[in-house]
């Protein structure tokens, strides 16, 4: 089975979970994560005697679990995490997608990236180290992607003697830095990812700590409700139109569906036109359904034949997006080249593309303390940073901590179809 055809078997199951596994350099998260693929039974005999021969021509004491993720040669090399690798497992109570992103500063980029579409983060801290800047540092990037729920993995616990003084150390530490971030629902886990204590069985060695393991507290987090089930936003992908004589008058709108729930019989509105209509019907591969909701994919019916392209939006009458051009955004800068004032790039948002230029940049963000650095003039490759933009065409948005689909875009370098930014929305301008 290839990787893309396991994703959409993954998808059409069990409820699925994204993470993503975050922190400082060496604390661990490659060998979480080969511990959880190998305490789950869900790598293949033949990758298993990979990793064992490769660590004995190494001369490693144990299977080095790390090896299931750091594919690159260069990883492998330094015995770190450069690019994010995604793996997929599943148990019979969920099923799974992990990004194991880097910890280096020069890799923030690839976290963002990594992390952007997680439900869930688990930042790993070295038990012998507590809270260090890189703890510091993702935890404020994961508080500013909105991902609902933090786990604090307070790794090599075995390498202090199962002290439960220095685990409530850490903990102190990390709620004291949490309290002056964003973030909604915390955990806490003293573990041993090398040797699989409380990964995906209880340790005998932490009588004192009363919570789950690892993989019970992934299985049972609760995502349902973080989802924006209020706010109906549909951006329309394709028009889908049959070329035959036998469906000549069919007329549909595909597309994922980004929040609230759409019902057969709603009244809603097409933006940026304005345009009222009332839903028809809607469909899926397996036939009609009477509602629809994120992160479903459907094809909309309409009762009356009003104009609707790719990019165009339908919502509530009373419950509607911003529409508007001159955008305020937190953008992660990805490339080499300098994002600067008045430079003009592609803007991606949802399904609608159109040209942006970079009004102003406001300030950029210290990732290390959260300090703004007010009076730049440009932002370079990993930096984060607030900036004004104006659009050639209206989008239809919403703030990113309401909408983590409808409040975030990508901007592209038109000469080199690279990706260069990603960003994310704030409220309405002033």
């Amino acid at each position: 089975m290839t990787a893309s055809s396991e994703l959409l078997a993954m998808e059409s199951g069990a409820e699925l979970l994204r993470f993503s596994t975050c922190g400082s350099v060496d604390d661990g998260k490659s060998t979480l994560i080969g511990r959880l693929l190998y305490d789950t039974k869900s790598i293949f005999e033949d990758q298993l005697q990979h990793v064992e021969d490769v660590s004995r021509r190494r001369g490693d004491e144990y299977t080095n679990l790390a090896l299931l993720t750091d594919g690159l040669r260069a990883e492998r090399e330094q015995g770190i995490t450069i690019d994010v690798a995604y793996r997929y497992f599943a148990t019979p109570r969920r099923k799974f997608i992990i990004a194991d992103t880097p910890g280096h500063v020069q890799y923030t980029r690839n976290m963002v990236t990594g992390a952007s579409t997680a439900n869930l983060a688990i930042v790993l801290v070295d038990a012998r180290q507590g809270v260090v800047e890189q703890t510091r540092r993702h935890s404020l990037i994961a508080s500013l992607l909105r991902i609902p729920h933090l786990v604090y993995a307070i790794n090599k616990m075995d390498l202090v003697g199962w002290d439960e003084a220095a685990y409530r150390r850490i903990e102190a530490d990390v709620r004291g830095l949490a309290a002056r971030l964003d973030v909604q629902d915390l955990c806490f886990i003293p573990m041993s990812a090398l040797h699989g204590d409380n990964v995906v069985e209880r340790s005998a060695n932490t009588p004192w700590y009363k919570g789950p393991p690892l993989l019970h507290h992934l299985e049972s987090v609760h995502i349902a409700s973080d989802r924006n089930l209020i706010d109906v936003r549909f951006p329309v992908q394709w028009v889908v139109r049959p070329q035959s004589a036998e469906h000549h008058d069919y007329r549909g709108y595909a597309g994922q569906v980004a929040g609230g729930v759409l019902r057969k019989g709603d009244e809603v509105v097409v933006l940026p036109s304005g345009m009222s209509s009332r839903v028809a019907k809607i469909e899926t591969f397996d036939g009609e359904l009477e509602e629809a909701f994120p992160p479903m994919s459907v094809v909309v019916h309409l009762d009356n034949d009003v104009d609707v392209s790719r990019g165009d939006m339908l919502c509530r009458p009373n419950n509607r997006p911003v529409v508007g051009q001159d955008l305020e955004a937190m953008v992660c800068w990805m490339a080499e080249q300098p994002l600067s004032p008045r430079a003009k790039y592609a803007l991606k948002h949802t399904t609608r593309g159109t040209r942006a230029m970079v009004s102003s940049i406001q300030y950029k963000l210290d990732v290390n303390t959260g300090h703004r650095i007010e009076g730049v003039e440009q932002l370079g490759l990993n930096d984060l940073g607030r900036i004004s933009l104006r659009t050639m065409a209206p989008i239809c948005y919403d703030e990113y901590r309401r909408n983590r689909t409808t409040g975030s875009f990508i901007l592209v370098d038109e000469a080199t179809n690279a990706t260069v930014g990603a960003g994310m929305l704030l409220s309405e301008p002033r």
